[in-house]
Parts: structure tokens; C-alpha cells; sequence
């Protein structure tokens, strides 16, 4: 049986660094306050859409500088949130992955993954793909 104390050490947020989703961004730091849980805060990324042309693969100098541009992203987004909860550990992770799958990874592992519903009103397409594959449990909320 898992350490209780262990349940809740982390708590996975599922951010979209480009827009993020202030509900879930607010409800997971909040949760990591009063938890004392470390936040880890999950950007995933893909190549832009250009890097498909290059005739010999993407040249690493390229990987890592769109890969540095993503990491600078989400430190932006997560700027405001860190002086709201000064105490609150954060840990940030960016991955070339795709969301869910990201997400779905550190699910095992995670007391609770927080990511945003559409703005549609329904789980959008990362929300219901982490509902069916996460391996622990999850929250929807509202953006």
C-alpha cells in the first residue's frame, strides 16, 4: 500500500504555456498550498510546423532553441502564479511529447493531474485522452 504522506507529494498541471488555463493553474497551485505538495507544472511541445521541410532532419542548435523558447514560455506563464504562492514548490518540466501522453506518464506517480476544460465547456481532446489513460486520478477544471 502506498505511503499516504507520498500520495500527495506531487501534484501534475497540465499547462498550456501559450494559454494557460487560469482555473486549472489556480486550483493545482492551491491544491500543492494546502497539501504541502511539490507542483509540477507539464508543458508539452511539438517541432513548429517548418521543421518538417528540412531536407536532412532538424539540426540540434534548431532543437534546442525551440526547445529553450518553450522553456522560457512556461516559466512566463508560471511568473505570476509563483508570487501569488511564494510557497508553493514548483517544479518545471517541459517535454516533446503530446499532452495526454505526457500527462498519462506522470500520472502513476502523481496524488492528483490538473488539467483545463475547453472553453467550450466540454473536456476538450488532451482532457478526455488523460481521463482514459491516467493511472491515477485527475481533475477537469473550468477555465
Amino acid at each position: 500500500m502506498q505511503n499516504p504522506s507520498h500520495r500527495f507529494a506531487e501534484i501534475v498541471l497540465g499547462v498550456d504555456a501559450r494559454r494557460p488555463a487560469d482555473g486549472a493553474v489556480r486550483f493545482a497551485f492551491d491544491c500543492a498550498r494546502l497539501w504541502g505538495a511539490r507542483l509540477r507544472a507539464v508543458h508539452a511541445w511539438r517541432f513548429p510546423s517548418c521543421a518538417a521541410e528540412l531536407p536532412f532532419g532538424i539540426p540540434e542548435e534548431d532543437r534546442a532553441a525551440w526547445e529553450d523558447h518553450e522553456v522560457q514560455l512556461l516559466s512566463d506563464a508560471l511568473r505570476p502564479w509563483r508570487g501569488k504562492f511564494p510557497d508553493v514548490r514548483v517544479l518545471e518540466d517541459v517535454r516533446h511529447l503530446p499532452p495526454a501522453e505526457a500527462l498519462a506518464l506522470l500520472s502513476a506517480d502523481a496524488g492528483l493531474v490538473v488539467v483545463g476544460r475547453s472553453r467550450t465547456g466540454e473536456p476538450g481532446t488532451v482532457a478526455r485522452e488523460v481521463l482514459r489513460a491516467a493511472r491515477g486520478p485527475v481533475v477537469v477544471v473550468p477555465v
